[in-house]
């Protein structure tokens, strides 16, 4: 999808006329749905400290880079205020090539170090971050996460994947998410190739780093098109039979089984950078994909194939009437909106979840860089502007509903179209000051559970929330806070908010956004969110207004699968709401349309049952409405029928199959009339 655009603004702030805590909307999750306890250390740098990042512990020194001018003289290094903290001369040009500067031992931060000629101009720099040491591992069920892409930004170079592997680990982050392209494990149908590729090395490199891994994939293999129903170059679209998919999810989790805990089907599919899909054949995948991944390994954790755009009450009734809730154990969704609307936009998405987890899996709000090729650096502002807007977006994000929440992305990622920069870390991994801001979010939201939002009476514009969390190992109270507007980046960081605790309340630390300890409570709010811990169960002391939560549906999965066969050239896309994108199908008015359906039984027994039109608009007339269907294990079997559809009548077409003991299933397609 297009990672950046303009969205409407949209006010989310809640206004409450009384101090107290509001939870906000949330799912009802019995457990911790994908949790998969791992073995876990406390992370410590990796000797050549890549993107010169050191703990609060060490005696940090950076290598002069290779491609600094002769003319530079001297160095100074610059925190995130642009404040000088350490200067001197550079070494010798007769001293070892790339020597070391040392800086000794420096607190948390970000710095610049700049490389300066004879009349101070600055004529080459890099970066530099301190870390405090994780006193404990990260919590199995911390909600800080990042996508990694590693074995995207490291391909088939594991010096590269252990330093992005460890850089991941140092800022506390519990889950990462990678990229795996499908035609690259399985060249040929049912030939894989040897555990030796990139993908398996970077999945093995994160779990010894004690990640936890989420995995997905969004491309099929050419062996798999099917060009006389979607085009010679069907870019992202999914592959037609739906077997081929079943077994490869089936090979997925035998393969990385121990390593990789989870995994979407598919990224994005309801964008056309992604395939362009219609609600029901996103269903009819995720069906066959859980149905594989579970069938490989039944302790896999499987995600919905990951939404994107503002999610739609559309899309949520789609997957409804499919009745694939029971398919996915976790509903996962892509934000790149503003934090501050996160709670409203979401509702669809915590209707869809169905009482399950929500996991946010890419989310960001994109910069432009301004930076010479090939860097394509942030200017320092707006690389600033994002550190600050980090915690803004985790913290909302939680209280929106989300369990997990994954930043996108860690590595050095543009976009030439849009000159847009996501990443974490610049070219050389060398740090952008969100990633301190991410490892400030690591160690104090470790194993943080959202408990709602603190409103102040007339300051609309302070953003206040509370949190069950372990920073630095112990269970605490965790406020989140700052003041914003509900304005884009140009506008951001100008607002202020006066604040202060109830009295009862004894603050035991204060740290800034980029995890800096506060000698005093701050009596006002910016845009640089603080982390005030408290005991636990102070917050306790003010009332609580709670919601309803979502009511869980109760899982019935069933083996056979349906599919509609719809050429691509009768999809259109739909925009039910602005900054958001959908398919639906359009076929012909009075004049007789061949429906090709699809039957699949992924079990291992035979089955036999009734197929009926559970559903049709009064005056769409089909010829057939009632299949008897017996279909042996793993057999794809097509039914047809002939719809013949009024002008202007929008609708759904939906199907229902009762297969006995091996249980019901369901297929409904958007029908559009031109």
């Amino acid at each position: 999808m297009p990672r950046y655009a303009k969205s409407p603004t949209r006010n989310s702030t809640i206004l409450i006329t009384m101090i107290g805590l509001c939870i906000g909307p949330s799912v009802h999750v019995i457990g911790d749905i994908g949790a998969h306890s791992i073995g876990r250390k406390i992370p410590v740098p990796r000797p050549d400290h890549p993107g010169n990042v050191f703990l609060d512990t060490e005696s940090v020194w950076v290598r002069i880079p290779p491609n600094a001018s002769p003319k530079c003289q001297t160095w100074r290094v610059l925190d995130d205020r642009g404040q000088t903290i350490r200067s001197g001369p550079l070494p010798k040009q007769n001293d070892p090539p790339n020597p070391l500067v040392n800086l000794g031992q420096m607190p948390i931060g970000w710095y610049r170090m700049e490389f300066l000629d004879a009349q101070q101009n600055c004529l080459h720099w890099t970066t530099a971050a301190v870390l405090h040491r994780l006193s404990a591992p990260t919590p199995q069920d911390s909600p800080i996460c990042v996508d990694s892409a590693t074995a995207w930004f490291a391909r088939d170079h594991v010096e590269d994947q252990e330093r992005l592997a460890s850089l991941a680990a140092l800022a506390g982050v519990n889950w990462v998410r990678d990229r795996l392209k499908w035609r690259e494990l399985e060249p040929e149908p049912g030939a894989f190739n040897p555990a030796d590729t990139t993908y398996d090395s970077s999945a093995l490199i994160q779990h010894r780093q004690g990640l936890k891994i989420l995995q997905v994939f969004h491309s099929t293999p050419d062996w798999a098109w099917q060009p006389e129903l979607d085009g010679p170059h069907p870019s992202g679209r999914f592959p037609r039979d739906l077997r081929h998919l079943y077994r490869f999810c089936r090979a997925l989790t035998r393969r990385f089984q121990g390593q990789v805990q989870a995994w979407e089907p598919w990224n994005e599919a309801n964008v056309s950078t992604f395939g362009g899909h219609t609600v029901d054949a996103m269903c009819s995948l995720q069906k066959a994909a859980y149905l594989g991944f579970k069938a490989g390994d039944p302790h896999s954790t499987v995600c919905w194939n990951a939404y994107t755009t503002t999610p739609t009450q559309r899309h949520t009734q789609g997957l409804r009437e499919n009745e694939a809730g029971s398919y996915f154990d976790v509903y996962s969704l892509h934000s790149y909106d503003w934090a501050h609307s996160y709670k409203t936009l979401w509702a669809p998405a915590r209707q869809a979840a169905g009482g399950k987890p929500i996991w946010v899996t890419e989310a960001d709000r994109g910069l432009k860089y301004t930076g010479p090729e090939p860097w394509r650096d942030l200017s320092q502002e707006n690389a600033l502007r994002k550190a600050r807007y980090l915690a803004q977006s985790y913290a909302s994000s939680l209280y929106a509903g989300s369990t997990r929440h994954f930043h996108f992305i860690l590595g050095h990622y543009t976009e030439s179209h849009n000159h847009v920069q996501f990443g974490l870390l610049r070219k050389d991994m060398s740090p952008q000051p969100a990633y301190v801001a991410l490892a400030a979010l690591g160690r104090l939201l470790a194993g943080a559970r959202c408990l709602g939002r603190w409103s102040i009476p007339d300051e609309a514009h302070a953003q206040v929330y509370a949190f069950r969390a372990k920073p630095d190992g112990c269970e605490q109270d965790v406020l989140v806070a700052w003041a914003e507007r509900d304005v884009d980046w140009a506008q951001r960081d100008q607002t202020q908010a006066s604040f202060r605790l109830p009295a009862s309340w004894p603050v035991k630390a204060v740290y800034d956004y980029l995890g800096r300890p506060l000698g005093d409570m701050p009596e006002t709010l910016t845009g640089e969110a603080l982390f005030i811990v408290l005991d636990a169960g102070q917050t306790k002391a003010v009332p609580i207004t709670q919601q309803p939560a979502s009511t869980p549906q109760q899982d019935q999965v069933c083996p056979i699968v349906l599919q509609a066969q719809i050429p691509r050239n009768l999809e259109v896309k739909i925009t039910p709401l602005p900054w958001s994108q959908g398919y639906e199908y359009r076929l012909p008015v009075n004049e007789p349309y061949c429906l090709q359906l699809m039957a699949y039984n992924f079990s291992d027994k035979t089955a036999t049952g009734t197929i009926r039109i559970r559903k049709l608009p009064a005056d769409w007339q089909l010829d057939q409405r009632q299949w008897q269907l017996s279909l042996e294990p793993m057999q794809q079997q097509a039914f047809t029928c002939t719809l013949t559809l009024p002008a202007a009548q929008d609708g759904s077409l939906r199907l229902s199959g009762d297969f006995g003991a091996q249980g019901r299933t369901a297929l409904a397609c958007r029908i559009q009339t031109p």
